[in-house]
């Protein structure tokens, strides 16, 4: 029984702890307007990003191929222009303070493609057949994109450092576990072929990225209804009994197909060719 009142006395503060802790951290999504956790400040995200950013392209091979490296770089730049834009328009290009921009190809037949926060974007060469073109490409990045602004590998670290840290600061746990923080940090932005899982991105994660995905390529010039033939193409890869990592951490079905369609007519409203 003392035992007991023991763990019971060390529980009240401890979850008001934690409800405080939830309460005073809770974020915006810019466009949707969701609320998030996030325990993670802006200037830490950015400055582990660039560090872990250089660490993947020194240890990965860059496409030589001119011609498709010439694309991912434009598309990049026109898709980073329609983000600003549409920032900076509703009063919140803060929400971009810091960004660094990089679009980089990569050597590698996995299907795949992420963006880290502050604009490191990543697309593999091996995802180029399903893109098919720069409107394909588009679909891509600027769903990618959408993840980074709306902050969803923040707040997955975030719920990850709650749960499994304790929710430890994240620069006590780069302190204490800095392997299992890296780990954790890859795992939240997809990448995580390396370490034989990747965290899939919630339902409703997903379904902001295309939506706001949508509107960047169609404000970038790009027919947003280029989603629903790449979508297609992507769920017809057999993937050998194995998706590929890209729909790992993306899932795809009709829904998805469904739900897009429904967004296209707020996207096309920004659609200039």
């Amino acid at each position: 029984m003392k035992r007991e009142r023991t763990l019971t006395k060390l529980r009240a503060p401890l979850l008001c702890l934690l409800t405080a802790l939830l309460i005073t951290s809770c974020a915006t999504v810019p466009i949707t307007g969701r609320s998030q956790l996030n325990l993670v400040p802006a200037s830490s995200m950015l400055s582990l990003s660039s560090e872990q950013y250089r660490t993947f392209l020194r240890k990965h091979k860059l496409s030589k191929n001119r011609t498709e490296t010439a694309r991912v770089q434009r598309v990049g730049r026109k898709l980073q222009t329609s983000v600003e834009r549409y920032f900076r328009e509703r009063g919140l290009s803060s929400e971009l303070r810091n960004y660094s921009w990089e679009f980089n190809l990569i050597q590698n037949k996995s299907p795949n493609a992420w963006c880290m926060p502050g604009g490191k974007i990543v697309v593999y060469t091996g995802i180029l057949p399903y893109t098919k073109n720069d409107a394909g490409l588009a679909v891509v990045m600027a769903h990618e994109i959408a993840h980074a602004v709306a902050k969803h590998g923040n707040e997955r670290m975030s719920q990850m450092l709650l749960t499994q840290m304790g929710g430890a600061a994240l620069s006590s746990a780069l302190r204490n576990s800095p392997k299992k923080t890296r780990q954790l940090w890859l795992s939240a932005f997809g990448i995580g072929s390396q370490l034989g899982y990747v965290l899939p991105y919630s339902r409703i994660q997903e379904y902001e990225a295309d939506r706001i995905g949508l509107i960047f390529m169609a404000m970038a010039g790009y027919d947003p209804g280029a989603a629903i033939p790449f979508w297609q193409r992507m769920s017809r890869n057999p993937g050998k009994g194995k998706p590929p990592e890209f729909l790992s951490t993306h899932p795809t079905d009709s829904k998805r197909i469904a739900r897009i369609r429904q967004a296209l007519p707020e996207a096309r409203r920004y659609y200039r060719k």
